[in-house]
């Protein structure tokens, strides 16, 4: 079969003839149509993810999910570790979901990894409620984006969005945010701005998709005074301004707030599988009704090469069609 194939560490993906992956107990065989292309594909396949550290690399099929038809032609999502950016792949019989009428490939193939990336976070981490004020800071990407319609789905009350990028920023209004907030202010601007926002509407949850500086101004904005504090939840997803932060103890002595994250090994196994059985259909469907948007960037499997490095349209989710 034809399949996107790293043949040894650092080198991008070729396209070439693979071996077809053998269907195993509890596994199925899915024609692939459409697979999506993200951060984790690309760290994974370079060798960089904490999930593969511990692996010996052996050429491998590229990617984590996909969308195709199975033997009997039923439409479906499917998440899988052999790769799935190929004519043929398998997946356990659990991971793998219905594509709804009037939902693409390109769609169903692209949108999971984004509501991974805010629904169980909103969710699973942060225990969203309807009347809850969300700040979403770095919402400007693709999940972010994605985060800001799911936190309406959930019924916030208020949806406060951080971000660089002042034409994306003013986007994400028309996604149902609320007020925006430039990471490009002055620090002690942008701290004075969070902290007004605070004192006007609580914030209740943090979704963080970038940590680092802004993230400790955050932080700085929500220090208590010895007084009673609002209890926030702060769950970050993703770490695209650096890997740590200087945090003060005494924030969090005098702040009723709680840090935690979201990803790949943080979920129970019951939150894993309400993700295939519930939450991953259920957008599936506010897609089909257009309450969540997406946009994608669709390339042949034959231009793999060309199109790894390249430079994505900001808002698009890059999807390789077989």
């Amino acid at each position: 079969m034809k399949a996107a194939v790293v043949f040894a560490k650092g080198i991008i993906p070729q396209y070439a003839d693979f071996q077809e992956p053998e269907v195993q107990e509890n596994e199925i065989l899915i024609s692939v149509k459409a697979a999506s292309i993200k951060n984790l594909d690309r760290a994974r396949a370079g060798g960089n993810h904490y999930s593969t550290e511990n692996q010996k690399h052996q050429p491998a099929v590229i990617g984590t999910d996909g969308a195709g038809y199975l033997e009997n032609g039923s439409k479906v999502y499917f998440f899988s570790k052999k790769g799935t950016v190929s004519e043929k792949a398998v997946a356990d019989k659990k991971m793998i979901i219905p594509i709804p009428e009037g939902l693409d490939f390109s769609l169903a193939a692209a949108l999971p990894n984004a509501v991974m990336g805010s629904a169980m976070a909103l969710k699973f981490k942060a225990g969203i409620q309807p009347g809850n004020t969300v700040l979403i800071n770095g919402a400007t990407g693709i999940t972010g984006r994605i985060a800001v319609q799911i936190a309406r789905l959930y019924r916030a009350q208020k949806i406060i969005v951080t971000g660089r990028n002042e034409e994306s920023l003013q986007s994400l209004l028309e996604l149902g945010a609320d007020e925006i907030v430039s990471l490009k202010l002055e620090d002690i601007d942008f701290k004075q701005k969070i902290k007004e926002i605070h004192q006007e509407t609580p914030i209740d949850i943090i979704i963080d998709y970038v940590w680092g500086h802004s993230v400790e101004m955050i932080l700085s904005a929500f220090k208590g005074d010895g007084t009673f504090s609002h209890k926030t939840k702060l769950v970050t997803i993703g770490g695209m301004s650096g890997d740590t932060i200087q945090l003060s103890s005494q924030i969090l002595r005098g702040t009723d707030i709680q840090i935690s994250g979201s990803g790949l090994g943080s979920w129970t196994k019951e939150e894993s599988a309400l993700l295939f059985s519930e939450i991953i259909p259920e957008m599936f469907q506010a897609a089909v009704e257009g309450e969540i948007k997406m946009e994608t960037h669709e390339v042949d499997i034959k231009d793999i090469e060309t199109i790894w490095n390249a430079e994505i349209e900001s808002g698009k989710r890059l999807v390789i069609r077989i």
